[in-house]
């Protein structure tokens, strides 16, 4: 019931003008970092760890801020799953290397963990003629499982795949030209991880950039978005020349030097409350 009526508010909240839902995001985005104790012992840990010559009035105005975007991004998703598709499509642009995305050549999309990363997908989706895909996460709540899923298949014909698919099916997909959304700049457990420097701190990553590219004899193609006060900018970057290699370390190693020089452009919009050092090499003690 209450997974219910929280739909039913996101509803309510996407007919509100936007000025109006970033206020109650920003709102929301303190209260958050005052009640939400671990979470922001999390973020500034991470802050800490990664901007160590920032002082501690920095980084707390950098994770309050990041805790206000998160709650903003958040609080979007009411108009981006459920506005009218004009005002979706006017309070987000495209902007960049937009003809990376069109014709079919097999496309890795690297999209790093900013807020708006739900904003860029409905970019895509809504605004470019072709079938995108994703990897995705089955929640816990069927309610909410089940209105992520609505919300993520809003436009086009983009198809989310589970665990349960497989890799050969994913990549199959990606050879055939449907581009693949994909978030590998997180920590998700030591299990086919590799360590490699994440702002000089050894992290736990993925190497899944590097290897979705090459199974699916691909091109990566960076898109990253922004907040603003208008809505997203979804900009479509250049791909990497020469990615991936046949060296996996270096390529998650290169991925996340490029994955630091976009964030220094908006370090408050990143996903500073995971765990990013969750996982350490032997003998590092834990950070958190």
């Amino acid at each position: 019931m209450l997974s219910q009526l929280g739909i039913l508010v996101m509803h309510l909240l996407g007919r509100m003008p936007l000025s109006w839902l970033r206020a109650l995001g920003c709102l929301l985005g303190w209260v958050l970092y005052g009640l939400v104790v671990p979470r922001r012992r999390v973020a500034l840990t991470n802050l800490r760890l990664c901007f160590p010559d920032r002082s501690v009035q920095q980084i707390r105005a950098m994770a309050i801020g990041t805790f206000v975007h998160f709650a903003q991004a958040w609080l979007d998703r009411g108009w981006l799953w459920h506005g009218s598709p004009t005002v979706v499509r006017q309070r987000l642009t495209l902007t960049g290397a937009v003809s990376e995305l069109q014709g079919d050549e097999p496309t890795v999309i690297f999209s790093p963990h900013f807020v708006g990363l739900d904003a860029g997908w409905t970019a895509l989706t809504q605004q470019l003629p072709r079938q995108f895909t994703t990897i995705y996460t089955n929640q816990a709540n069927k309610v909410i499982d089940g209105w992520i899923l609505e919300g993520r298949q809003r436009f086009g014909s983009a198809r989310l795949f589970g665990r349960v698919d497989g890799v050969k099916t994913v990549v199959a997909t990606l050879r055939a030209g449907d581009p693949l959304y994909l978030l590998p700049d997180m920590n998700f457990g030591l299990e086919e991880s590799v360590f490699v420097p994440f702002y000089g701190v050894s992290a736990a990553t993925v190497p899944s950039l590097s290897r979705f590219a090459r199974l699916g004899r691909a091109k990566v193609v960076p898109v990253v978005t922004r907040m603003t006060r208008q809505g997203y900018e979804v900009q479509i970057m250049p791909s990497w020349q020469g990615f991936p290699t046949d060296d996996v370390v270096a390529d998650t190693a290169l991925m996340n030097q490029r994955l630091q020089s976009y964030i220094d452009t908006m370090p408050d919009q990143y996903f500073w409350v995971h765990k990013r050092f969750k996982d350490r090499p032997p003998g590092v003690p834990s950070v958190y």
